[in-house]
């Protein structure tokens, strides 16, 4: 059975910088693009970044380009999403998942149980 468990998360203030990780288990990891998704409490998920399988092309929101870093190892099975010069709106529950595409937003099913990043002072 697939399994993806995210950690990292946690609270900061205004610029401050987390390093999420996307462990995947019970599946080739290599073989599928990787995606970031998060949602904010009474919003609909947004899509924040994905990777293609081979981990050389990294694809990203408007609202997070030039602040956030996509990396992947598939020898270790793992995903990154650094964060950095957070801000309030950043704020939201951060979920990775398979993507049929790097910019795809799979069904909720497909996703890990999240870890909370809150940016305030």
């Amino acid at each position: 059975e697939a399994q993806l468990v995210e950690s990292g998360g946690g609270m900061v203030q205004p610029g401050g910088t987390l390093r999420l990780s996307c462990s995947g288990s019970g599946f080739v990891f290599r073989r599928y693009d990787m995606v970031w998704i998060r949602q904010a409490p009474g919003k609909g998920p947004e899509w924040v970044s994905g990777m293609d399988t081979t981990g050389t092309i990294p694809f990203y929101a408007d609202s997070v380009k030039g602040r956030f870093t996509i990396s992947r190892d598939n020898a270790k099975n793992i995903m990154y999403l650094e964060m950095n010069s957070l801000k309030p709106e950043d704020t939201a529950r951060y979920y990775c998942a398979r993507g049929r595409s790097p910019t795809d937003v799979p069904a909720r099913g497909d996703w890990g149980q999240g870890t909370q990043v809150t940016v305030s002072s």
